[in-house]
C-alpha cells in the first residue's frame, strides 16, 4: 500500500504524463501530412470525425487508433504507478484535457471522445467490453458507426453501474463532463465565428 506521499507522487506523475500524452496532436499531424489543417475545415474539430469527412475513412484510421491509444496509454500508465483506484481516472482525465487543450497545438484540440474510450477500456474493461458490443450491434443495425459510438459512449455509465461501485461510475461521469465542456465551448466558438462573419459581410455589402 502506498503512503500518502507516494500516492500524491503517483497522482502528479499521472497528471503530467497523461496531459503530455493527450497533447500529442495526432489528427493535426495526419492532416498536415496531406496538406490540410483540420482546425480550418469542416467542423474545425481536430479529431477522427472531421478527419474522416475531410481526408477519407482510410486516411483517418490512424487518427482513430492514435486518439484511442492516448487514453489507453495514459490510463494504463496511471494504473501501473499503483495506489488507489482513482489514480487511473486522474491519468485518463489528464489525457482528455491534453487532447482538448493540447500544449503542442496551441491549446486548440478535439472533443476527447476517443481518448475517453481508450481510458475506460483500461479503467473498466468489463463494462468497456459490453459497450463495444453495443457499439457493434447498433452500428450494424443502423448502418452508421456514429450511432453505435454514441450509444457506447453515452450509455457507458449505465453499463458500468452493473459491474462497479457507484464511486467508479461517478468518476466516469466526471470524465464525461470534460467532453460536455468541450462540446459547449465548440458551440460557443462557432456561434461567435458566424456572428463575426455576418458583421464583416454586412460591412462589405
Amino acid at each position: 500500500m502506498l503512503t500518502d506521499m507516494s500516492t500524491a507522487t503517483a497522482a502528479v506523475a499521472s497528471i503530467v504524463a497523461g496531459y503530455l500524452i493527450g497533447s500529442i496532436p495526432v489528427a493535426g499531424l495526419i492532416g498536415r501530412r496531406r496538406g490540410i489543417e483540420l482546425r480550418e475545415v469542416g467542423d474545425r474539430n481536430p479529431g477522427y470525425w472531421n478527419a474522416k469527412a475531410s481526408l477519407g475513412r482510410r486516411a483517418a484510421l490512424p487518427v482513430f487508433v492514435g486518439d484511442v491509444a492516448k487514453g489507453l496509454a495514459a490510463g494504463g500508465l496511471a494504473r501501473a504507478l499503483g495506489g488507489p483506484w482513482w489514480i487511473g481516472y486522474v491519468g485518463g482525465a489528464a489525457a482528455m484535457i491534453g487532447h482538448a487543450w493540447p500544449v503542442f497545438a496551441g491549446f486548440r484540440g478535439g472533443r476527447s471522445i476517443l481518448t475517453f474510450a481508450g481510458s475506460v477500456i483500461v479503467l473498466a474493461p468489463a463494462a468497456a467490453a459490453v459497450a463495444i458490443g453495443l457499439c457493434v450491434l447498433v452500428s450494424l443495425a443502423s448502418r452508421r458507426f456514429s450511432w453505435g459510438a454514441r450509444v457506447a459512449v453515452f450509455g457507458f455509465p449505465m453499463v458500468q453501474a452493473f459491474f462497479e461501485a457507484r464511486a467508479h461510475v461517478a468518476a466516469t461521469g466526471a470524465l464525461m463532463s470534460i467532453i460536455g465542456l468541450r462540446f459547449a465551448m465548440a458551440a460557443i466558438s462557432e456561434r461567435n465565428r458566424l456572428a463575426s462573419t455576418s458583421v464583416i459581410e454586412a460591412h462589405e455589402s
